[in-house]
Order: structure tokens, then sequence, then C-alpha cells
């Protein structure tokens, strides 16, 4: 699996990745009728360095990092990953959080935080830990899940 940096004519294929999740509603906090422009913009704004992963030339997934947090905690960085749903459980999320590490200490991060996990994304839930990430807080009933209403969400942290 190749992981490289997103181009312009891959604003496409990390549409069709981002837009069905989004729409879903069930593991980010972005509005379910967000249109493709305003998608687009949030998943590669210039606040962040995209990546998508392909195989065969066919991108199976999208990430980004950022810096969580402005000035005095710009060392931890925060990163958004999505899989294409015929790509799910083929080892592309796990391939992308494997180069976002490897990218974050590069860039000379010292820490990476997922700021709202949403509980009920279980096999995130279980990759992420498998990654060395730890569950640091828990947020009370914080996201309005479509199918199962108030759920909690976790902030996962790991040093780098």
């Amino acid at each position: 699996m190749l992981i490289r940096p997103a181009r312009s004519e891959d604003r496409a294929a990390i549409w069709s990745i981002i837009g069905p999740t989004i729409r879903a509603g069930e593991t980010y906090a972005l509005p379910r009728d967000m249109d493709e422009e305003s998608a687009l913009a949030y998943w590669l704004g210039a606040d962040r360095e995209t990546f998508v992963a392909e195989m065969g030339g066919e991108i199976l997934g999208t990430y980004y990092i950022r810096s969580n947090q402005a000035g005095g905690g710009a060392h931890v960085c925060n990163c958004g990953y999505m899989t294409a749903a015929p790509a799910s459980g083929r080892g592309v999320a796990r391939a992308m959080c494997a180069h976002s590490l490897e990218h974050a200490r590069a860039r000379g991060y010292r820490a990476m935080q997922f700021n709202f996990v949403v509980s009920t994304n279980e096999r995130a839930v279980r990759l992420w830990q498998a990654m060395g990430f730890a569950v640091l807080a828990r947020l009370p009933l914080a996201f309005h899940h479509p199918a199962h209403g108030y759920v909690d969400a976790l902030v996962l942290f790991r040093a780098l």
C-alpha cells in the first residue's frame, strides 16, 4: 500500500470516501448535510497535510495531520482518518495510522491526540489502542449518534 500526499486530482476520490462517512453521521462531529465543497475545504484545509492510501492506483483511504493547538500546544498533533467502505478490514486504517505516527515524528511532533472518538466506533477504538493510544477521558453523551442516540466520545493520546 502506498501512502502519499493528496493531490488536486485526488479530490473526487477523497470526496467518494469522506462524503458517505459524513452523511452517515456515525463517526465525525460534522454536519451530515455538509456539501462537497465544504467537506473538501475542511479535509484539505491549509492548516493540515492530507494524505491518501492507494493500492493498484485506487485510493482506499485518506487522512490528515495538523497541530492540535496553536502556540504552546503546537507540539501535539491531531489526525482524522477515513477509509472507503469497500476497503474496510483490509488494513488501510492501520497503515495510515502507522504512516501518520512516522510523519508526525519527522515533523517534530512530540505526541498525537484524538480529541473526539465516538465510543460506538469500537473498531477504531480497538485499533487506536493497539497502536499505543490510551483513553485519557470519556466525554459523557457528547455525540448524538443517528442510531444509538446520545453516546460518549473519547479523548485518546499517545506520546511519540
